[in-house]
């Protein structure tokens, strides 16, 4: 027990020196203009999304960049969301809806829909977002001057979270916590190695030649974790991408209660591990165990060691992700078993080969 000890405070010193490092040198997305105006495709994949659908198609058609179109791809929905849409074709040209006709065999739906849209997309640049997402009148432009900027061919930017119940506030940080302790983001542009890759399917611009080449949602048909493997794509394909965090001119209610983002982040936390269940659990066990270990057979200033670089790692977290660093001090613990809870739904839909998103099974 005493290698385990020694292996946790290794482990938390190394999550906190990788947390020291983003916060220090997190890309973050800044307001800029652009002199080149190309048509940018905002593409959108939609289902059963009445409630969100209006808020994303006025913050996207009240940009300060004008030269988009806008396309939705209703997936199949049951609520009203194709009427609302058709709303906005009929009073901005530039909003286009698709309608499914069917999920193919051996597609995700996302991923069939974010297929179809980006063969009807005419944009130089093509730019998925969710449904879900709110963004401020200067995103789009920032993005592309990003862009050009770093001639980059995939942008992937993680929104600010909106948090609204005490479940959202102890699950919803745990993805952040994971990526910000674990890899360096400004890897992501500098490093030219796959693993060093991350990106988050709510916000992701591609070049549009590149993505063509790649195709990514085609190749990628089936698998449920689509946005950090394609970032992996591009990454072997030579490609320069970039992921950066949002300030509030992005942000996002990924999920609604605790139960919801633990069925959400199942289907993806093993990614976040190169597709592992061993190395995740390997991670949640010595963030679990590991910390008793380093109490009962470690001196006493070892444990003060352990809860400072803990302190120290959720406290960058937290400004990295623009989240309340006081709430999520207080509520790791609760956070600590929440991740246990999403691995362990996440072991089981891997068992059993079955999860289930939006009314359908996913694997």
């Amino acid at each position: 027990m005493i290698y385990l000890a020694y292996f946790t405070m290794f482990f938390f010193s190394l999550r906190f020196l990788v947390s020291t490092v983003n916060i220090l040198f997190i890309p973050v997305l800044k307001n800029r203009k652009t002199g080149h105006k190309p048509l940018v495709s905002v593409l959108i994949p939609a289902r059963n999304e009445e409630y969100n659908i209006p808020y994303i198609l006025d913050d996207i058609i009240n940009q300060d960049y004008t030269n988009i179109e806008v396309i939705i791809f209703n997936d199949l929905s049951t609520d009203k969301t194709a009427q609302l849409i058709s709303h906005y074709t009929k009073t901005d040209n530039r909003v286009k809806l698709i309608n499914s006709e069917g999920l193919p065999e051996g597609w995700t739906g996302k991923n069939y829909g974010c297929y179809r849209l980006s063969q009807k997309a005419s944009g130089n640049y093509l730019l998925f977002l969710d449904a879900d997402v709110r963004v401020g009148t200067g995103l789009i432009e920032s993005a592309l001057a990003q862009i050009q900027k770093h001639q980059l061919k995939l942008l992937s930017i993680f929104p600010k979270q909106e948090m609204l119940t005490l479940g959202e506030k102890i699950t919803v940080p745990i993805m952040n916590t994971i990526l910000l302790s674990l890899l360096p983001m400004i890897l992501t542009r500098e490093s030219h190695h796959p693993s060093l890759a991350a990106a988050n399917g709510q916000f992701m611009m591609f070049e549009r030649n590149s993505y063509m080449n790649i195709q990514p949602h085609e190749q990628l048909k089936q698998n449920k974790v689509e946005d950090i493997l394609t970032a992996r794509l591009f990454k072997k394909e030579g490609l320069k991408i970039q992921c950066m965090t949002g300030n509030d001119s992005i942000r996002c209610r990924m999920y609604q209660g605790a139960g919801e983002a633990i069925r959400g982040f199942s289907k993806n936390i093993a990614e976040f591990f190169g597709g592992s269940h061993i190395i995740a659990l390997l991670y949640w066990l010595t963030g679990s165990l590991g910390i008793f270990a380093v109490i009962f057979y470690l001196p006493l200033i070892f444990t003060l060691i352990t809860i400072a670089l803990i302190t120290g790692i959720t406290i960058f977290m937290s400004w990295a992700s623009l989240q309340p660093s006081m709430q999520n001090i207080i509520l790791s613990i609760p956070q600590q078993f929440a991740t246990g809870a999403i691995l362990f739904q996440s072991m089981r839909n891997k068992l059993l080969k079955r999860t289930r998103w939006k009314g359908r099974n996913i694997i």
